[in-house]
Protein backbone atom coordinates (compact mmCIF):
# COMPACT_ATOMS: atom_id res chain seq x y z
CA UNK A 1 0.00 0.00 0.00
CA UNK A 2 1.51 3.19 -1.07
CA UNK A 3 0.52 6.27 0.55
CA UNK A 4 1.42 9.68 0.61
CA UNK A 5 3.41 11.17 3.25
CA UNK A 6 2.07 14.24 5.16
CA UNK A 7 3.43 14.28 9.15
CA UNK A 8 6.35 15.84 10.34
CA UNK A 9 6.77 14.14 13.86
CA UNK A 10 9.57 10.83 14.11
CA UNK A 11 7.58 8.14 15.33
CA UNK A 12 8.11 5.04 17.45
CA UNK A 13 6.29 1.73 18.17
CA UNK A 14 7.39 -0.70 21.01
CA UNK A 15 5.88 -3.84 21.37
CA UNK A 16 7.02 -7.03 23.46
CA UNK A 17 8.49 -9.72 21.22
CA UNK A 18 5.47 -11.06 18.69
CA UNK A 19 3.73 -14.33 18.55
CA UNK A 20 2.54 -15.21 15.22
CA UNK A 21 -0.51 -13.25 15.91
CA UNK A 22 0.95 -10.49 16.50
CA UNK A 23 2.34 -9.63 12.77
CA UNK A 24 -1.16 -8.46 11.25
CA UNK A 25 -1.86 -5.41 13.81
CA UNK A 26 1.59 -4.65 14.25
CA UNK A 27 1.47 -4.62 10.00
CA UNK A 28 -1.92 -2.38 9.71
CA UNK A 29 -0.84 0.34 12.72
CA UNK A 30 2.47 0.56 10.78
CA UNK A 31 0.50 1.46 7.37
CA UNK A 32 -1.85 3.85 9.76
CA UNK A 33 0.43 5.74 11.26
CA UNK A 34 3.47 5.74 8.02
CA UNK A 35 1.30 8.80 6.42
CA UNK A 36 1.53 10.43 8.98
CA UNK A 37 5.22 10.79 10.14
CA UNK A 38 7.99 11.55 8.94
CA UNK A 39 10.72 8.58 10.12
CA UNK A 40 8.91 5.22 11.70
CA UNK A 41 11.22 3.11 14.19
CA UNK A 42 9.73 -0.03 15.40
CA UNK A 43 11.31 -1.95 18.36
CA UNK A 44 10.02 -5.48 18.14
CA UNK A 45 11.51 -8.94 17.84
CA UNK A 46 10.52 -12.67 17.34
CA UNK A 47 7.87 -13.70 14.69
CA UNK A 48 8.25 -9.40 13.65
CA UNK A 49 11.26 -10.61 12.19
CA UNK A 50 9.47 -11.61 9.32
CA UNK A 51 7.25 -8.86 8.71
CA UNK A 52 10.13 -6.83 9.18
CA UNK A 53 11.36 -8.51 5.65
CA UNK A 54 8.28 -7.35 3.86
CA UNK A 55 9.07 -3.32 4.52
CA UNK A 56 11.83 -2.13 2.12
CA UNK A 57 10.69 1.56 2.50
CA UNK A 58 13.69 3.92 3.34
CA UNK A 59 12.01 5.32 6.39
CA UNK A 60 10.80 2.60 8.24
CA UNK A 61 13.30 1.15 10.42
CA UNK A 62 13.33 -1.99 12.38
CA UNK A 63 14.91 -3.05 15.64
CA UNK A 64 14.92 -6.80 15.91
CA UNK A 65 14.95 -8.26 20.10
CA UNK A 66 14.94 -11.92 20.67
CA UNK A 67 12.58 -12.99 23.39
CA UNK A 68 12.96 -16.73 24.85
CA UNK A 69 10.03 -18.68 25.54
CA UNK A 70 9.11 -22.27 26.49
CA UNK A 71 9.54 -22.33 30.29
CA UNK A 72 6.82 -22.82 32.88
CA UNK A 73 9.40 -21.84 35.47
CA UNK A 74 8.09 -18.69 37.27
CA UNK A 75 11.39 -17.27 38.14
CA UNK A 76 12.91 -18.57 34.93
CA UNK A 77 9.70 -15.89 33.33
CA UNK A 78 10.45 -13.03 35.00
CA UNK A 79 14.25 -12.73 35.01
CA UNK A 80 13.68 -13.16 31.07
CA UNK A 81 10.66 -10.73 31.40
CA UNK A 82 13.02 -8.06 32.74
CA UNK A 83 15.99 -8.82 30.38
CA UNK A 84 13.79 -8.39 27.36
CA UNK A 85 12.90 -5.13 28.79
CA UNK A 86 16.51 -3.94 29.46
CA UNK A 87 17.08 -4.56 26.04
CA UNK A 88 14.29 -3.03 24.34
CA UNK A 89 14.73 0.33 27.06
CA UNK A 90 18.40 0.30 26.28
CA UNK A 91 17.57 0.36 22.36
CA UNK A 92 15.00 3.16 22.81
CA UNK A 93 17.96 5.44 24.41
CA UNK A 94 20.02 5.26 22.10
CA UNK A 95 17.60 5.81 19.19
CA UNK A 96 15.97 8.63 21.98
CA UNK A 97 16.81 11.70 19.48
CA UNK A 98 15.18 10.45 16.61
CA UNK A 99 11.69 9.71 17.94
CA UNK A 100 9.56 12.48 19.09
CA UNK A 101 6.59 10.25 19.90
CA UNK A 102 6.05 6.62 21.22
CA UNK A 103 3.44 3.90 20.86
CA UNK A 104 3.78 1.33 23.15
CA UNK A 105 1.41 -1.72 21.41
CA UNK A 106 0.82 -5.64 21.92
CA UNK A 107 2.06 -6.23 25.74
CA UNK A 108 2.08 -2.58 26.09
CA UNK A 109 0.58 -3.20 30.08
CA UNK A 110 3.75 -4.68 31.12
CA UNK A 111 6.36 -2.81 29.39
CA UNK A 112 7.08 -0.90 32.62
CA UNK A 113 10.82 -0.43 31.82
CA UNK A 114 10.50 1.28 28.31
CA UNK A 115 7.69 3.30 29.27
CA UNK A 116 10.47 5.16 32.13
CA UNK A 117 13.00 5.12 29.28
CA UNK A 118 10.73 7.17 27.25
CA UNK A 119 9.46 9.21 30.20
CA UNK A 120 12.88 10.08 30.99
CA UNK A 121 13.73 11.15 27.67
CA UNK A 122 11.13 13.43 28.07
CA UNK A 123 9.42 12.17 25.59
CA UNK A 124 5.25 11.66 25.13
CA UNK A 125 3.82 7.80 25.13
CA UNK A 126 0.75 6.68 23.82
CA UNK A 127 -0.40 3.62 24.94
CA UNK A 128 -2.67 0.92 22.48
CA UNK A 129 -4.37 -1.05 24.83
CA UNK A 130 -5.24 -4.23 22.50
CA UNK A 131 -6.10 -6.44 25.26
CA UNK A 132 -6.07 -5.86 29.43
CA UNK A 133 -3.39 -7.90 30.66
CA UNK A 134 -5.26 -8.25 33.91
CA UNK A 135 -7.83 -10.20 32.26
CA UNK A 136 -5.72 -12.36 30.06
CA UNK A 137 -3.75 -13.36 32.88
CA UNK A 138 -6.41 -14.06 35.11
CA UNK A 139 -8.14 -16.11 32.51
CA UNK A 140 -5.11 -18.04 31.27
CA UNK A 141 -4.35 -18.79 35.49
CA UNK A 142 -1.12 -17.57 34.99
CA UNK A 143 0.50 -17.00 38.33
CA UNK A 144 1.96 -13.92 37.38
CA UNK A 145 -1.70 -12.69 37.19
CA UNK A 146 -1.13 -9.86 39.99
CA UNK A 147 2.46 -8.42 39.03
CA UNK A 148 0.77 -8.15 35.29
CA UNK A 149 -2.11 -6.20 36.47
CA UNK A 150 0.16 -3.83 38.45
CA UNK A 151 2.34 -3.24 35.78
CA UNK A 152 -0.42 -2.34 33.43
CA UNK A 153 -1.58 0.34 36.13
CA UNK A 154 1.98 1.80 36.28
CA UNK A 155 1.51 2.12 32.70
CA UNK A 156 -1.58 3.89 32.41
CA UNK A 157 -0.48 6.23 35.23
CA UNK A 158 2.48 7.37 32.81
CA UNK A 159 0.93 7.35 29.71
CA UNK A 160 0.68 10.86 27.65
CA UNK A 161 -2.34 8.72 26.59
CA UNK A 162 -4.28 5.45 25.94
CA UNK A 163 -5.93 4.23 22.88
CA UNK A 164 -8.84 1.74 23.27
CA UNK A 165 -10.81 -0.07 20.74
CA UNK A 166 -14.64 0.91 22.33
CA UNK A 167 -16.45 3.10 25.06
CA UNK A 168 -17.21 -0.12 26.61
CA UNK A 169 -14.13 -1.42 27.59
CA UNK A 170 -14.02 1.90 29.55
CA UNK A 171 -16.02 0.44 32.14
CA UNK A 172 -15.15 -3.58 31.40
CA UNK A 173 -11.28 -2.46 31.97
CA UNK A 174 -12.14 -0.30 34.96
CA UNK A 175 -10.31 2.51 33.30
CA UNK A 176 -12.46 5.51 34.14
CA UNK A 177 -9.83 7.29 36.16
CA UNK A 178 -8.02 7.89 33.02
CA UNK A 179 -11.06 9.03 30.84
CA UNK A 180 -9.28 12.49 30.62
CA UNK A 181 -6.41 10.91 28.57
CA UNK A 182 -8.25 7.70 26.59
CA UNK A 183 -9.18 7.80 22.84
CA UNK A 184 -11.31 5.43 20.86
CA UNK A 185 -9.81 4.19 18.07
CA UNK A 186 -8.39 0.72 16.43
CA UNK A 187 -5.47 -0.58 14.09
CA UNK A 188 -7.79 -2.41 12.22
CA UNK A 189 -8.56 -2.20 8.20
CA UNK A 190 -9.55 -4.79 5.42
CA UNK A 191 -8.51 -5.30 1.98
CA UNK A 192 -11.99 -6.07 0.74
CA UNK A 193 -10.58 -7.45 -2.34
CA UNK A 194 -8.58 -10.42 -0.64
CA UNK A 195 -11.61 -10.96 2.25
CA UNK A 196 -14.19 -11.20 0.37
CA UNK A 197 -17.45 -13.64 0.03
CA UNK A 198 -15.95 -16.60 -2.42
CA UNK A 199 -18.32 -19.42 -1.92
CA UNK A 200 -22.16 -18.95 -0.84
CA UNK A 201 -23.50 -19.64 2.52
CA UNK A 202 -25.29 -22.55 0.80
CA UNK A 203 -22.13 -23.99 -1.12
CA UNK A 204 -20.61 -24.61 1.98
CA UNK A 205 -20.28 -27.99 4.29
CA UNK A 206 -21.77 -27.92 7.60
CA UNK A 207 -17.81 -27.30 8.95
CA UNK A 208 -17.86 -24.97 12.23
CA UNK A 209 -14.45 -23.39 13.27
CA UNK A 210 -12.00 -21.96 15.84
CA UNK A 211 -9.12 -20.01 14.09
CA UNK A 212 -7.01 -18.06 16.87
CA UNK A 213 -4.96 -18.35 20.19
CA UNK A 214 -4.82 -21.78 21.46
CA UNK A 215 -5.28 -20.38 25.20
CA UNK A 216 -7.50 -20.69 28.35
CA UNK A 217 -8.46 -16.73 27.67
CA UNK A 218 -9.60 -17.91 24.70
CA UNK A 219 -11.65 -20.17 25.49
CA UNK A 220 -10.78 -22.78 23.27
CA UNK A 221 -11.28 -25.76 25.73
CA UNK A 222 -14.68 -24.90 26.34
CA UNK A 223 -15.11 -25.04 22.45
CA UNK A 224 -13.10 -28.68 23.03
CA UNK A 225 -15.48 -29.76 25.59
CA UNK A 226 -19.02 -28.37 23.30
CA UNK A 227 -18.24 -30.41 19.97
CA UNK A 228 -19.30 -33.90 21.57
CA UNK A 229 -22.97 -32.20 22.72
CA UNK A 230 -23.16 -30.51 19.51
CA UNK A 231 -22.70 -33.69 17.83
CA UNK A 232 -25.10 -35.18 19.89
CA UNK A 233 -27.75 -33.22 18.47
CA UNK A 234 -26.12 -32.39 14.86
CA UNK A 235 -24.00 -35.26 13.84
CA UNK A 236 -23.27 -34.27 9.95
CA UNK A 237 -21.25 -31.44 11.58
CA UNK A 238 -17.31 -31.21 10.93
CA UNK A 239 -14.84 -28.97 12.99
CA UNK A 240 -11.84 -27.14 11.96
CA UNK A 241 -9.71 -25.82 14.66
CA UNK A 242 -6.68 -23.21 13.72
CA UNK A 243 -4.09 -21.50 15.66
CA UNK A 244 -1.49 -22.06 17.93
CA UNK A 245 -0.22 -21.28 21.85
CA UNK A 246 0.16 -22.86 24.88
CA UNK A 247 -2.84 -25.23 24.87
CA UNK A 248 -1.85 -26.94 21.18
CA UNK A 249 -0.84 -30.13 22.65
CA UNK A 250 -3.55 -30.26 25.24
CA UNK A 251 -6.03 -29.61 22.13
CA UNK A 252 -4.29 -32.29 20.02
CA UNK A 253 -4.49 -34.88 22.85
CA UNK A 254 -8.51 -34.17 23.10
CA UNK A 255 -9.14 -35.27 19.67
CA UNK A 256 -6.99 -37.84 19.88
CA UNK A 257 -8.24 -39.06 23.43
CA UNK A 258 -11.87 -38.74 22.33
CA UNK A 259 -11.44 -40.34 18.75
CA UNK A 260 -12.60 -36.77 16.92
CA UNK A 261 -9.96 -36.84 14.35
CA UNK A 262 -12.46 -38.28 11.86
CA UNK A 263 -14.80 -35.04 12.81
CA UNK A 264 -12.60 -32.19 13.68
CA UNK A 265 -9.85 -31.10 11.61
CA UNK A 266 -6.61 -29.21 13.43
CA UNK A 267 -4.95 -27.07 11.20
CA UNK A 268 -2.22 -25.75 13.64
CA UNK A 269 -1.02 -21.77 12.60
CA UNK A 270 -2.86 -20.77 9.55
CA UNK A 271 -1.00 -18.34 7.73
CA UNK A 272 -2.67 -14.70 7.36
CA UNK A 273 -2.67 -14.62 3.59
CA UNK A 274 -4.69 -17.75 3.65
CA UNK A 275 -7.49 -17.17 5.94
CA UNK A 276 -9.68 -16.12 3.44
CA UNK A 277 -9.74 -19.69 1.84
CA UNK A 278 -10.09 -21.12 5.44
CA UNK A 279 -13.12 -18.46 6.27
CA UNK A 280 -14.72 -19.29 2.51
CA UNK A 281 -14.97 -22.81 3.82
CA UNK A 282 -17.13 -21.89 7.44
CA UNK A 283 -20.57 -22.34 7.91
CA UNK A 284 -19.80 -20.70 11.13
CA UNK A 285 -17.12 -19.00 13.42
CA UNK A 286 -16.97 -19.51 16.82
CA UNK A 287 -15.37 -16.67 19.35
CA UNK A 288 -15.54 -18.16 23.08
CA UNK A 289 -13.53 -15.91 24.51
CA UNK A 290 -13.38 -15.05 28.26
CA UNK A 291 -11.90 -11.61 27.27
CA UNK A 292 -10.79 -9.75 24.09
CA UNK A 293 -10.44 -5.94 22.91
CA UNK A 294 -11.39 -6.20 19.25
CA UNK A 295 -10.67 -9.37 17.44
CA UNK A 296 -9.73 -8.98 14.19
CA UNK A 297 -10.74 -12.53 12.62
CA UNK A 298 -14.16 -11.42 13.33
CA UNK A 299 -14.03 -8.77 10.46
CA UNK A 300 -12.21 -10.62 8.59
CA UNK A 301 -15.32 -13.48 8.82
CA UNK A 302 -17.57 -11.29 8.35
CA UNK A 303 -16.46 -9.49 5.20
CA UNK A 304 -16.04 -13.55 3.56
CA UNK A 305 -19.95 -14.40 4.39
CA UNK A 306 -19.08 -15.97 7.31
CA UNK A 307 -21.80 -15.42 10.59
CA UNK A 308 -20.25 -15.52 13.89
CA UNK A 309 -21.06 -16.45 17.18
CA UNK A 310 -18.92 -14.88 20.26
CA UNK A 311 -19.52 -14.46 23.58
CA UNK A 312 -20.51 -10.84 24.86
CA UNK A 313 -16.54 -9.33 25.36
CA UNK A 314 -14.41 -6.18 24.69
CA UNK A 315 -15.89 -4.24 21.94
CA UNK A 316 -17.52 -7.23 20.42
CA UNK A 317 -21.21 -6.14 20.80
CA UNK A 318 -20.54 -2.83 18.95
CA UNK A 319 -20.18 -5.01 16.13
CA UNK A 320 -22.00 -8.01 16.24
CA UNK A 321 -25.56 -7.57 17.06
CA UNK A 322 -27.89 -10.59 17.99
CA UNK A 323 -29.26 -11.59 14.91
CA UNK A 324 -28.67 -9.09 12.92
CA UNK A 325 -24.75 -9.01 12.03
CA UNK A 326 -23.75 -12.24 14.18
CA UNK A 327 -24.77 -14.32 17.31
CA UNK A 328 -24.20 -13.44 20.42
CA UNK A 329 -24.10 -16.57 23.18
CA UNK A 330 -25.01 -15.44 26.44
CA UNK A 331 -21.35 -17.12 27.92
CA UNK A 332 -18.54 -19.76 26.92
CA UNK A 333 -19.91 -23.21 28.95
CA UNK A 334 -19.95 -25.99 26.80
CA UNK A 335 -23.74 -26.68 26.99
CA UNK A 336 -23.78 -22.87 26.27
CA UNK A 337 -21.88 -22.77 22.94
CA UNK A 338 -23.50 -26.04 22.15
CA UNK A 339 -26.63 -24.64 22.07
CA UNK A 340 -25.97 -21.37 20.39
CA UNK A 341 -24.33 -23.11 17.24
CA UNK A 342 -27.25 -25.24 16.84
CA UNK A 343 -29.62 -22.19 16.87
CA UNK A 344 -27.16 -20.21 14.61
CA UNK A 345 -26.94 -22.63 11.83
CA UNK A 346 -30.73 -23.86 12.05
CA UNK A 347 -31.25 -19.86 11.94
CA UNK A 348 -34.16 -19.23 8.69
CA UNK A 349 -32.33 -15.97 8.14
CA UNK A 350 -29.03 -16.23 7.58
CA UNK A 351 -28.70 -14.68 4.43
CA UNK A 352 -29.58 -11.40 6.19
CA UNK A 353 -27.23 -11.56 8.86
CA UNK A 354 -24.22 -12.30 6.43
CA UNK A 355 -25.38 -9.19 4.49
CA UNK A 356 -25.64 -6.79 7.44
CA UNK A 357 -22.17 -7.76 8.67
CA UNK A 358 -20.42 -7.04 5.41
CA UNK A 359 -21.99 -4.04 4.97
CA UNK A 360 -21.04 -3.35 8.38
CA UNK A 361 -17.45 -3.73 8.05
CA UNK A 362 -17.34 -2.26 4.57
CA UNK A 363 -18.59 0.88 5.93
CA UNK A 364 -16.33 0.93 9.26
CA UNK A 365 -13.52 -0.82 8.61
CA UNK A 366 -11.38 1.07 5.92
CA UNK A 367 -7.86 1.70 5.81
CA UNK A 368 -9.15 5.52 4.97
CA UNK A 369 -11.39 5.64 8.05
CA UNK A 370 -8.25 4.02 10.34
CA UNK A 371 -5.94 6.88 9.65
CA UNK A 372 -8.21 9.48 10.25
CA UNK A 373 -8.92 8.16 14.36
CA UNK A 374 -5.10 8.22 14.46
CA UNK A 375 -4.71 11.96 12.54
CA UNK A 376 -7.35 12.60 15.29
CA UNK A 377 -5.41 11.49 18.00
CA UNK A 378 -2.31 13.65 16.96
CA UNK A 379 -4.03 16.37 16.41
CA UNK A 380 -5.55 16.08 20.02
CA UNK A 381 -1.14 15.59 21.27
CA UNK A 382 -0.70 19.24 19.49
CA UNK A 383 -3.18 21.85 21.81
Amino acid sequence: MQVNKEGHLNMGIVTFPLLESGGPPLSNLIEILYPLSQNLYLITGNAAATLSKDYKRGNIYFYLINHKTGTTNTFTRIMRFIYTQLRISYRLVKIRRHVHLWFLFLGEGGLLLPMLAAKLSRKKVILISASSEQKFSKANKDPLSWPASFLEKLNRVLATGIVVYSERLIKEWHLGKYKNKISIAHEHFLDFDKFKVERLPEERDNLIGYIGRLSQAKGILNFMEAISKILERESNVEFLIGGDGQLRTKVEQYLSDRSLNNKAKFAGWIPHDELPKYLNDLKLLILPSYTEGLPNIMLEAMACGTPVLATPVGAIPDIIKNEETGFIMEDNTPGCIAKNVIRALNYPELDSIIKNARALVEKEFTYEAAVERYRSILGSLKR
